[in-house]
């Protein structure tokens, strides 16, 4: 017999707890007890998989929302733990490897410069350091003032850090030793920056004929001028691109990590909304529990954007009342150890949809899941894409507010870009829009939404379209946007213009945009959603709670 729903949300409220807290050492019984097939290990934090213990547990509350075992069994289950899961480096070889074979040559050196510090202009204030994620793919490195080499003959991996300056150590404290380097990183040897010139020089001196990779011609190392006839500053970054596009499973595993976080994030949001007022406060809880779980560093700026404000994509202000307002788009993620999450939720204030809000999301709810069913190895993503707008133009059809043309008529005019005007997604890896390879995700680009070109599909075959492959990580990132100022721009177009109804257009513009979004991975079988962030009935019933219009799990609001 399963357990009733006062059982299974306690049972949810207290595996949701252990997986929040900030330092997860262990798999809980509970996380234990509800899976099958998972390693019963302790789980360490600097672990090649960070994130397992999380994963287990979102698994976890998603089998107790499907009442898919005995709540009641639970403590009289005992486990018993193997030993513990040993510290794994990150593939810093697998990735060269990749990168060389993608090159496609067997002798050369690949040279490349990390991030170095820097100082505000016209001040001592040092800007905020983010490493150069092509250096970071090689090395898993995350210091300033570093570089790398890479023999592809005899695949030795060499990382040059900053020598110690006592004048810093005070100041900043002592940087990484070559044994620490050693022991963390997977790398062959470690010197110093100081040696660069002579290692590169010995080598060019030996190697005569082959070629040194650089990514920029601004990045020739210091033995050699930007003239040298050795150096390649055109064929490094697309061969690393290429290679960034399918992902390792150790880099799957930091996905996951940062998607874990940055659900959490989104869920105490949610809970903390009925005692905010303003956006500000709503990202101050986001960053607050990114922070607290050890991700210091946000994957972009978020958006927090109410009401009117969310018909602006990329709305950062994050500074206006929520009062008066019916929704908040959120679209906020963290990153671990350099690799990014993307994910959007948008939510009514009240916990209960408009009805004019509740169609906007319906349709948008559909675009996403059409998309994520069909999204499989050897889909070409624009296909989504048109799926998703397909959705789109027939949902607003239903609303009346197109009208006057058929859905074929109204996608070759190119109307629906006034209310989704974006793609449907993009790879997602060390950047938020990280890299495509050789091919793009999305064949067009699309126009701002001031232009008014008709853009019919265009017509197949198209020329270069990437196929889905298993490892690849993507957002999906639907959403419909009722903007004042995009209508302006469309409705003063004839074109556009006979097929809007502007009356049934006001009753909208209250709503502002919604937009949800996923990062999905894409497996031999279909793909995977990392995302566990609250959405639908799930998302508006943690807000209900929060207003105390339901059973709450204690005091949530955080002002």
């Amino acid at each position: 017999m399963n357990g009733g729903n006062g059982d299974r949300e306690k049972a949810e409220t207290y595996i949701e707890t252990e997986r929040e807290k900030g330092d997860i050492s262990y798999y809980t019984k509970y996380e234990l007890a509800l899976v099958s097939g998972l390693p019963c290990s302790p789980i360490y934090r600097d672990c090649t998989r960070p994130s397992l213990a999380s994963r287990t547990a979102g698994i976890a509350i998603r089998r107790l929302r499907a009442n898919s075992f005995d709540v009641g069994e639970l403590d009289n289950i005992h486990i018993s733990l193997d030993s513990p899961v040993h510290f794994v480096k990150y593939t810093a070889r697998e990735h060269a490897r990749k990168v060389a074979k993608h090159l496609g040559v067997q002798k050369g050196l690949i040279y490349l410069l990390g991030t170095q510090s820097a100082s505000a202009e016209d001040s001592d204030r040092e800007l905020p350091f983010r490493q150069r994620r092509y250096f970071y793919y090689l090395s898993g490195v995350d210091f300033p003032d570093c570089s790398l080499t890479y023999d592809i003959e005899t695949t030795k991996l060499t990382l040059y850090i900053p020598a110690p300056e006592p004048s810093k150590i005070i100041w900043l404290g002592p940087t990484p030793t070559i044994q620490e380097c050693m022991d963390k990183y997977e790398v062959d040897k470690v010197s110093y920056t100081t040696e660069v010139r002579n290692q590169i020089f010995k080598w060019a001196s030996s190697n005569s004929h082959q070629k040194i990779y650089i990514l920029h011609p601004t990045h020739a190392p210091p033995s050699l001028t930007t003239t040298s006839t050795n150096l390649d500053s055109t064929s490094l970054q697309p061969a690393m691109d290429e290679a960034r596009v399918l992902k390792s499973a150790y880099e799957i595993s930091l996905l996951r990590r940062a998607n874990d976080i940055s659900s959490s994030a989104h869920r105490h949001v949610l809970k903390a909304l009925s005692s905010a007022t303003n956006e500000t406060q709503l990202e101050a809880v986001f960053l607050q529990t990114c922070i607290a779980k050890g991700a210091k560093k946000q994957a972009y700026l978020p958006i927090v954007g109410s009401g009117e404000n969310a018909s602006t994509l990329h709305y950062e202000a994050n500074n206006e009342d929520l009062a008066g307002r019916e929704l908040v788009c959120l679209d906020a993620s963290c990153e671990w150890e350099c690799y990014a999450a993307d994910i959007t939720r948008t939510f009514p204030i009240s916990g209960t949809f408009s009805p004019e809000a509740a169609a906007i999301y319906e349709i948008v709810t559909e675009m996403q899941t059409r998309c994520i069913e069909a999204l499989k190895p050897g889909v070409i993503f624009r296909d989504l894409h048109d799926l998703a707008m397909e959705s789109a133009i027939r949902g607003l059809l239903r609303l009346g507010i197109l009208r006057n043309g058929t859905y074929e008529e109204i996608r070759d005019a190119g109307t629906g870009r006034l209310f989704f005007p974006h793609g449907l997604g993009h790879h997602l890896g060390l950047e938020t829009h990280d890299v495509d390879g050789a091919h793009p995700l999305l064949v067009f680009s699309t126009p701002c939404t001031t232009s008014t070109l008709s853009v019919p599909p265009p017509p197949p075959p198209y020329t270069h379209r990437r196929k889905l492959e298993a490892g690849m990580v993507l957002t999906v990132e639907p959403g419909v946007y009722i903007s004042r100022y995009a209508v302006s721009i469309f409705g003063a177009d004839p074109k556009h213009a006979r097929f809007l109804d502007f009356g049934v257009l006001d009753r909208f513009y209250k709503v502002g945009g919604v937009r949800i979004e996923d990062d999905l991975l894409v497996t031999e079988e279909g793909c995977e959603n990392l995302t566990t962030a609250p959405k639908g009935e799930e998302m508006c019933a943690i807000i209900r709670r929060g207003r105390g219009e339901g059973e709450c799990d204690g005091n949530e609001g955080v002002y």
